[in-house]
């Protein structure tokens, strides 16, 4: 784990035991740390019974404490915590707030930030790979499952690329990146700001920690995040995803107009660190889709299908839907997605999906918001109202024709039938391959 003296004979709170929180405490104690450590589980708890000194920050003394260290769940516009901190004058902070601390004492690397509201984990999996295949010793953490602070340290020259959602930007204060990206800003969380102003702010607010020798990326596809790139000291690097078309049919994990946006941001970032463009291209061309985000499932019968169960919104459905137009080579140019939609709803209506129906051969409305995406898409697609996601699939194994895909990317939460989005997605992957049993196609 990642451990530093800066953190030795000081005294902590940490608020929230789960990956993050625990290899908080874990690191704390390791250099030197005194510990108060709490969560609402026994379980959780008793990983640090003996270590740490287990009590709950809302009700323990706080004097002298250099932070209280919350999981980026915990809503600071909400939660007792944060006035319970500042009756004692401690700042709430979190994970990543730790691991810049630690920095000065790591053997000399660089930090690459990635923030935004769509494509933060792709961009972070594809930039680490394309480093690691040109042999630079690489780590990715964060906000894509990955606690920061629980990986080994880099060796000098190493590079850190940081997925972090605005949630950790809120809990951190002094993240100097020497590369810090933006990619999109687009409504989402916002029952946890001020508006979308708020929410857009919090974004920006990784650049605004950065030093003037530094560089902040942005995209250009959404005006809320090159607003946040207005007014900068340090150099701005500004990327257009939409100019000029690409042949991405050489990275076959990165398909669609989102992944187009990704690969030219990744590709940005890695000129940045120093790699050749053909270092640049041989990771774009070797890069596996992450789990749940435009993944191959494989292709059974002539027939693709595709785990997008990340996609929680419409904003983040909608690239999935344009990656698969109709081909005339396929069917005679028909629409040949079949679309499982639906779940908890975090808004009403199509969104940008509704710019996409006519590469849709056929919708499949699942969960809560199944009767909701019913009525909207009916006048435009065929619509079979499955409600199941098994159902669902069923329903779509037996429509598609080959040269068709079947996309679970259901625009909504996945909490009104499963505990998270992964475990959508691998309900999705374990019912095709149920489906589909013995008719996989010889790659």
């Amino acid at each position: 784990m990642i451990t530093s003296p800066a953190f030795s004979g000081k005294r902590y709170a940490v608020l929230g035991l789960a990956r993050s929180g625990l290899a908080a405490a874990e690191c704390l104690l390791a250099s030197g740390a005194d510990v108060i450590a709490w969560d609402r589980q026994d379980v959780a708890r008793a990983r640090l019974d003996g270590r740490a000194t287990l009590a709950d920050p809302m009700e323990a003394d706080l004097t002298g404490c250099a932070g209280v260290v919350v999981s980026p769940g915990v809503p600071l516009n909400t939660h007792p915590i944060v006035g319970r901190a500042a009756q004692f004058g401690v700042p709430v902070i979190g994970d990543i707030e730790l691991f810049t601390q630690a920095r000065a004492s790591l053997p000399a690397h660089k930090v690459v930030g990635i923030t935004g509201t769509n494509g933060k984990s792709t961009t972070t999996a594809l930039v680490t790979h394309i480093l690691e295949q040109a042999g630079i010793p690489a780590l990715m953490g964060g906000n894509i499952g990955l606690p920061i602070l629980a990986q080994e340290p880099l060796p000098e020259g190493g590079v850190y690329v940081l997925e972090l959602s605005s949630y950790q930007i809120d809990l951190t204060r002094s993240l100097d990146c020497e590369v810090a990206v933006l990619l999109n800003i687009t409504p989402d969380h916002l029952d946890r700001y001020d508006g979308f102003a708020g929410y857009a702010a919090s974004k920006g607010r990784l650049f605004r920690m950065q030093s003037e020798g530094h560089v902040a990326i942005v995209s250009c596809s959404t005006p809320a995040a090159t607003e946040q790139a207005e007014g900068l000291s340090q150099r701005v690097v500004s990327i257009d995803p939409e100019h000029e078309p690409e042949d991405q049919s050489r990275w076959p994990a990165l398909q669609g107009p989102h992944n187009l946006e990704n690969a030219r941001v990744a590709r940005a970032i890695c000129r940045e660190l120093g790699l050749s463009d053909a270092a640049i291209e041989a990771g774009l061309s070797t890069y596996a889709s992450l789990p749940h985000r435009m993944e191959w499932l494989g292709t059974y019968g002539g027939v693709l299908f595709v785990n997008d169960s990340k996609a929680t919104n419409t904003d983040s459905a909608a690239p999935a839907l344009a990656a698969y137009p109709p081909d005339p080579a396929i069917n005679g140019g028909a629409p040949r997605i079949h679309w499982i939609v639906g779940g908890l709803p975090k808004e009403d209506g199509l969104g940008a999906c509704a710019q996409h129906l006519a590469n849709v051969a056929a919708a499949y409305t699942i969960g809560e918001a199944g009767p909701r995406f019913a009525e909207l898409l009916e006048p435009h697609v065929h619509v079979e109202r499955a409600e199941l996601q098994c159902e669902a699939t069923r329903l779509a194994v037996a429509a598609a024709r080959p040269g068709e895909v079947v996309l679970l990317s259901p625009a909504c939460a996945s909490f009104d039938q499963f505990r998270d989005f992964e475990t959508r997605g691998a309900h999705f992957r374990n019912i095709v391959e149920a489906l589909t049993s013995g008719e996989q196609d010889p790659a």
